[in-house]
C-alpha cells in the first residue's frame, strides 16, 4: 500500500512572508536590458496578446534548452529565467 503524501505546510511551520524575486527584477548574462527604460519583454507583454506573449516565452525556453553548452555559458540560466517568467504569467494576478 502506498502512503499518501501530506499536503500543505509542515507541522509547526507558521505563516510567514517570503520575499521571492520576480523574473522582471533580474537579468542573466549582463545588464544591457536592465539599463533600458523599458525591458524588451515588458514592451512585448504590453503589445502582444497574452497567448502571443506566452508563446514568445515558450519559444525562448525551447531555444535556450536546445542550445545549452553550444553557444553561451548562461543558456541554462536563461532557460530558467524564461521559465520563471512563463510560470509567473500563469499565476492569476490579484485584482486591485
Amino acid at each position: 500500500m502506498v502512503k499518501a503524501k501530506r499536503r500543505g505546510r509542515p507541522v509547526g511551520v507558521k505563516n510567514k512572508v517570503v520575499s521571492i524575486d520576480r523574473a522582471d527584477d533580474k537579468q542573466i548574462g549582463g545588464s544591457h536590458y536592465k539599463e533600458m527604460g523599458v525591458q524588451p519583454w515588458e514592451a512585448m507583454e504590453s503589445l502582444l496578446t497574452f497567448e502571443e506573449f506566452v508563446g514568445f516565452l515558450k519559444g525562448n525556453m525551447i531555444k535556450y534548452a536546445m542550445r545549452q553548452g553550444l553557444k553561451d555559458p548562461h543558456d541554462a540560466d536563461k532557460f530558467r529565467h524564461y521559465r520563471q517568467k512563463y510560470l509567473e504569467m500563469l499565476i492569476p494576478k490579484p485584482l486591485d
